[in-house]
């Protein structure tokens, strides 16, 4: 008799496509509107020298609160949806690698390595462009600018809204950088992005496996899944978070070098800029991740083919 506790990985050739497409568009998108705020709070953390604006996560957080409202937890949100594109194709990717990997190693190691990793780089090609915008438009404060761009202002001292305030940011990224402004950063989203994502869900399947053989056999398999995430998150965050910060930089600040960036930070900051941001990433990842993985496993169970429903314990 199979024992309850084994993880049944739901892999593409189990699942109806439509389904899986329609409900993971709006699954992806009450994500990103949840996780935005700290998403936006970690790029200026990350951006700013030393502790000139924010002391912390909690601190950055009142702060815009204050001088922005709400509206200003959520700068360059519209533009960010377009990344919904980049997700699509990143569980694509990512499913269709595992099912091509599997023809030449079953390790479950392997196949979730290769595939995020060629998942990542697949998003991260659409997704830069979209980042340098929206990036730029997180930069946008009253006060003292952070970024290299300003957005220009009315007679009122209000900036323009939506759409006006991205137009006018591609027009000086165009003006200041040319077509390669929007791919600035590239290599170094390639090389934060990909091992975040080829770590993590190798990561994700350990801690699963694991928390499932500690578990009773009753115990419903997503709750195990819904904590190996964020145990997963973390350590890829981790992980990666020197390249995140030096990825942010070379975006924000319009940096040709990852090495003249990488160099400049540890003179002005030391090590520890390194780990700017961290906490702000971790924060965000946690209710995220759980978010994710709970949606993504409930996602893949309702799109699963009808003849294969009763043939999974969950």
């Amino acid at each position: 008799m199979e024992d309850k506790r084994n993880i049944q990985i739901i892999e593409w050739e189990h699942l109806d496509k439509k389904k899986f497409y329609v409900f993971g568009v709006a699954m992806t998108m009450m994500i990103r509107v949840s996780v935005y705020p700290f998403t936006l709070i970690r790029t200026r953390l990350q951006v700013q020298k030393g502790r000139s604006l924010y002391h912390g996560t909690f601190d950055a957080f009142i702060k815009i609160l204050r001088a922005d409202g709400v509206t200003g937890l959520y700068r360059g949100f519209l533009v960010n949806t377009f990344t919904l594109i980049s997700g699509q194709c990143y569980v694509t990717t990512y499913e269709l690698t595992r099912k091509f990997v599997a023809d030449y190693s079953q390790s479950n190691t392997v196949k979730s390595l290769v595939a995020g990793g060629s998942a990542s780089l697949v998003a991260q090609s659409i997704t830069v462009p979209i980042d340098v915008v929206s990036q730029h438009l997180m930069m946008q404060r009253k006060g003292e600018k952070m970024g290299r761009f300003q957005v220009r202002g009315n007679p009122e001292g209000q900036g323009v809204v939506a759409f006006g305030q991205t137009k006018d940011i591609i027009r000086q990224i165009l003006r200041a950088d040319g077509l390669r402004g929007f791919y600035r950063g590239y290599v170094a989203s390639l090389l934060t992005y990909i091992p975040n994502s080829a770590v993590w869900w190798p990561f994700y399947h350990f801690y699963a496996e694991q928390l499932s053989s500690l578990c009773p056999k009753e115990c419903p398999h997503i709750v195990f899944q819904a904590v190996s995430g964020p145990l997963a998150a973390a350590t890829a965050s981790i992980l990666t978070n020197p390249m995140d910060v030096i990825r942010t930089r070379v975006q924000v600040e319009g940096k040709n070098s990852i090495i003249l960036t990488f160099r400049q930070l540890m003179a002005e900051e030391g090590p520890w800029g390194l780990m700017k941001g961290l906490s702000a990433r971790i924060i965000s990842a946690t209710p995220s991740t759980i978010v994710i993985v709970v949606g993504y496993e409930s996602l893949k169970k309702l799109s699963l083919r009808p003849e294969l429903v009763d043939s999974r314990h969950w």
